[in-house]
């Protein structure tokens, strides 16, 4: 049975099992307006939290459902043993890396909207949805640590050590990014950071803007007939910089759509780049903004306009760049 097949305010619901689903689970159900139980030898720490709290009542012992009067009953997948308070013994926290997906909060996932009901800390960028935060439990501890272009930024050493950290002191953190943690997300290197500090680590995928951004504006990154790939880069350094290992001139002859993030400054030098290595000036091209919010825009051109047309524009980041037959498909918006 669950929480959405039957009205739960007032009602006495029993949850069998105390890991992260039964965190998350009854922070729902509390909000609903439920009396909860929970019944497990042991339990996650959010769990115990709510319980020292006074919001559920938490029986550490074997207990029939029977014996507590519930109207509803729930099991529930107990704690892992990575992740598991006894007794309220002192334990290692988990970090849970989450892509929030583009802008808008609809396009989380609902195993990252999870884990964000059983956080303790929430360490978070600034390209998050941020309607996302309003669900969070009363006391969760949310960590800003936007980088944000030609401004403030936090050192990504400083962020590994703050999910080392907090996740040491018994804390459940969701580290919550952008899109997908693992493009262009430097989701790797926080998995490796807690990895090496003994840290439990999991990953929930997000739907990356990559794909997402055109797709929100009617731009399919492939489309039959026209092209049977697409290759995402970054762009956050120019095709002439030291730091730039993308070779741009075996980009404009692989025939696949060309998606660029993190390239609005660097947009010009970026297709002057692909035009000198021989792709079709008349390419068509398109720039998405604030794919997925309110403010959301598209501009479209060809590979040799693109860029002039976004700075005429006032396009600025976060945007998504789309170079290839795609951006003009007959028919789309």
């Amino acid at each position: 049975m669950s929480r959405h097949e039957v009205p739960v305010a007032g009602r006495r619901v029993v949850l069998l099992g105390g890991g992260p689903a039964a965190a998350a689970e009854a922070t729902a159900l509390l909000a609903a307006g439920a009396h909860v139980t929970v019944v497990a030898p042991e339990v996650v720490a959010s769990v115990a939290d709510l319980a020292d709290r006074g919001l559920l009542v938490w029986h550490g012992r074997e207990a029939h459902p029977d014996d507590l009067d519930a109207d509803v009953v729930l099991r529930l997948p107990s704690a892992p043993a990575t992740d598991r308070v006894a007794g309220r013994a002192q334990r290692v926290g988990t970090v849970t890396l989450v892509g929030a997906g583009p802008g808008d909060p609809g396009l989380l996932t609902i195993a990252g909207r999870d884990a964000l009901l059983a956080a303790d800390v929430v360490v978070t960028d600034r390209l998050v949805p941020q309607a996302t935060l309003r669900d969070l439990r009363a006391g969760v501890e949310v960590v800003d640590v936007a980088k944000v272009p030609g401004g403030r930024s936090t050192p990504q050493e400083t962020i590994n050590a703050l999910l080392v950290e907090h996740a040491r002191a018994g804390r459940d953190v969701v580290r919550l990014k952008g899109g997908d943690s693992f493009v262009f997300g430097r989701g790797g290197e926080e998995l490796v950071a807690c990895a090496k500090a003994g840290v439990p680590t999991r990953v929930v995928p997000g739907v990356t803007s990559s794909v997402a951004g055109p797709a929100l504006a009617g731009i399919p990154v492939t489309h039959r007939g026209l092209t049977q790939g697409f290759t995402v880069v970054s762009g956050h350094v120019p095709p002439d910089h030291p730091d730039c290992t993308v070779d741009y001139a075996a980009l404009a002859r692989t025939g696949t759509t060309i998606v660029v993030l993190m390239g609005v400054r660097t947009l010009g030098p970026i297709t002057d780049a692909l035009v000198a290595a021989g792709l079709p000036a008349s390419t068509p091209a398109a720039i998405v903004a604030d794919a997925g919010l309110p403010s959301q825009r598209a501009v479209r051109g060809s590979v040799a306009t693109i860029a002039g047309l976004a700075d005429e524009t006032g396009i600025r980041p976060p945007a998504v760049t789309v170079i290839g037959e795609v951006a003009d498909v007959e028919g789309l918006p």
